[in-house]
């Protein structure tokens, strides 16, 4: 199973920091105290106490495993910038595999959000002609991101294979 998942050959995976990990569980922890509060709420005013608290312990529970899990969601991304390829894989639960050749890269960008902002972490984005193979790295430092944007846009135009 890790063959199918491995670096190309004479290559290591280049993985994300840490800061991933923790923008993911302050989104979580934001979604769930969110959903815990709202939920408990309303259980409480049309049900009692005891369906509140079921309520926000299982919220708790979710929140916690989340949090956890967050870390291995980190620790899946990966990505190689081969010579014809950029490489890039991630998953949990579903491990995927992604190859995008560089002829067929039509945009690459650079964004952030305020969290992110705040994380100093950004999100390259690459965009091909096949509607499904939208392409992100994720957790990227911002100056490494802005890098790789402009890398790929070069090696984009050096392979332009057209339509």
């Amino acid at each position: 199973m890790d063959d199918a998942f491995a670096a190309p050959g004479g290559t290591d995976w280049s993985r994300v920091p840490v800061a991933l990990a923790w923008y993911r569980r302050l989104v979580t922890a934001a979604g769930c105290l969110a959903v815990g509060a709202v939920g408990s709420l309303l259980l409480f005013l049309w049900r009692g106490p005891w369906p509140a608290v079921v309520w926000a312990v299982l919220v708790l529970v979710a929140a916690v495993v989340l949090w956890l899990l967050a870390g291995r969601f980190q620790r899946s991304w990966g990505y190689v910038e081969g010579a014809a390829e950029l490489y890039l894989t991630y998953g949990v639960l579903v491990r995927q595999l992604v190859v995008v050749p560089y002829g067929r890269m039509q945009v690459v960008d650079v964004t952030t959000d305020l969290l992110e902002q705040a994380l100093g972490i950004a999100t390259v984005r690459v965009r091909t002609a096949a509607s499904t193979a939208d392409t992100r790295v994720v957790g990227l430092p911002l100056a490494d991101a802005v890098q790789m944007r402009d890398r790929l846009a070069a090696r984009s135009e050096t392979f332009s294979t057209g339509l």
